[in-house]
């Protein structure tokens, strides 16, 4: 069989919506948010800043090395720079964390339709924290719901990918992630009409050191990794699409700034209306689907606010899924020798199945448990302490010290055009910085540095 032709980003704008469609997604408008209100606010994010450039920076782009050196996807780029080695493999990581998080991440997006449909039909409104954790227990209970809307958010992912690289990919995230960017701008106007929002600013950008211990930096480490999509295998087969020099520090430093940006004002577009209504800013992963609705019903033009935010939430989770999907698209293309329809199909089939089985085992008294945990957990959990947080080791250890550091500086400065000077800087933090850091996320992951 012929293999089909490989795709491409068409241009640097393009690409750069493409890796932040990506990076993007519910840890920075879900995650982010909650962990700072757990973490003290501003300790938490000054923590998240140094962190994301020590740590964060140099993953991103020991991942777009790989691709940009082979033009392979996850498994292929190893394939090619480590030939008749078992290197291989961590491209296999990355593509089972890839279709154990799209079987999980589905239902949540199923979720995030769920109550963007309660705001626009303002079927929330007046209810209290305990009628609205009382409503989405019984939403997911319902087994069939959370099912059908999983799944239709698949069907949605999966034809953004059957367009392809260009057409779809590229085309979709143009168009997506400006309009993200312009709710979230207009969710941050609102805020400054609030009675809460200096004690919100407050609570965000005044640090208080003596909220940081060893759970606050492993919290920020975590999500430095989550939030960018890492060991995934998503920014190899990205970077692999990328045709045109670029200057790769600059590019990949403007999408960890988008990146840290956007997670920075969803805080400012949250905790605003947090305090103005005097909700715990600690509440946890309720925040977003519980607490928040309750206060949009409560504030002057909240209807429209809350149609606003949960729309928000939606487009960062396809923009998210999309990238996942991408990744696990061109594996099936390149090294099962699929074309993109039937790999596109094959996927969605069988991810379907997976998301309808983390859904039903959230129904209370479910029987549908691995190793003690349900489904929908046990993926959660395997890809966030085990797969993605090995494979991104891995990784760097890979990029650090076994590709050539000829090939390696050839790379990073575009064939010695640009970032000549800060090549040995970057060298240093990928072989020893980041590794370290990212053994103890995953030594955190794992429970033996908690406490």
């Amino acid at each position: 069989m012929k293999q089909e032709q490989r795709g491409a980003f068409s241009s640097h704008f393009g690409t750069m919506m493409a890796v932040v469609g990506s990076a993007v997604g519910l840890g920075n408008i879900w995650r982010f948010p909650y962990l700072a209100g757990m973490n003290g606010g501003a300790a938490f994010l000054l923590l998240y800043l140094v962190l994301i450039l020590l740590v964060g920076l140099p993953l991103i782009l020991s991942e777009f090395i790989l691709g940009r050196a082979t033009h392979r996807g996850a498994v292929g780029a190893f394939k090619q720079l480590a030939p008749k080695s078992k290197w291989y493999l961590v491209g296999y990581m990355g593509v089972v964390a890839g279709f154990c998080i799209l079987g999980f991440y589905s239902v949540i997006a199923g979720w995030s339709v769920r109550f963007l449909y309660d705001a626009v039909a303002n079927f929330r409104v007046g209810q209290s924290y305990e009628e609205l954790q009382a409503g989405f227990v019984a939403f997911r209970n319902t087994g069939w719901q959370p099912i059908l809307l999983s799944v239709g958010f698949l069907g949605l992912t999966a034809l953004v990918v059957f367009r392809g690289v260009e057409k779809g990919v590229e085309r979709w995230n143009k168009i997506l992630m400006p309009l993200l960017l312009g709710i979230l701008l207009v969710l941050c106007v609102n805020s400054f009409t609030l009675s809460g929002f200096r004690e919100g600013m407050s609570f965000l950008f005044r640090p208080d050191f003596s909220k940081i211990g060893i759970d606050t930096v492993l919290d920020a480490l975590g999500q430095v990794f989550f939030t960018l999509s890492l060991g995934m295998g998503v920014m190899i087969t990205y970077s692999s699409y990328v045709v045109k020099p670029e200057n790769m520090l600059r590019s990949k430093g403007i999408v960890v700034l988008i990146d840290t940006s956007i997670a920075i004002v969803s805080g400012i577009a949250i905790f605003p209306a947090v305090f103005t209504f005097q909700i715990s800013p600690t509440q946890g992963p309720d925040l977003i689907f519980l607490t928040l609705p309750n206060v949009f019903a409560r504030m002057s033009g909240g209807h429209y606010v809350g149609i606003l935010f949960f729309l928000l939430i939606t487009i960062a989770a396809l923009t998210s899924m999309v990238s996942i999907f991408e990744m696990m698209t061109n594996y099936m293309m390149e090294e099962l020798k699929m074309t993109r329809r039937r790999a596109v199909m094959w996927l969605f089939g069988t991810l379907s199945l997976v998301s309808a089985l983390c859904a039903q085992s959230q129904v209370e008294g479910s029987r549908l448990m691995i190793a003690g945990y349900n489904v929908f957990d046990f993926l959660d959990m395997l890809s966030a302490n085990y797969l993605m947080t090995i494979s991104g080791l891995l990784i760097v250890i890979f990029t650090g010290w076994r590709l050539s550091e000829k090939r390696l500086r050839r790379v990073f400065t575009t064939n010695g055009t640009y970032n000549n000077r800060i090549y040995p800087l970057f060298r240093f933090v990928v072989r020893f910085l980041s590794p370290i850091a990212v053994a103890i996320i995953f030594l955190s992951k794992i429970g033996l540095l908690r406490g």
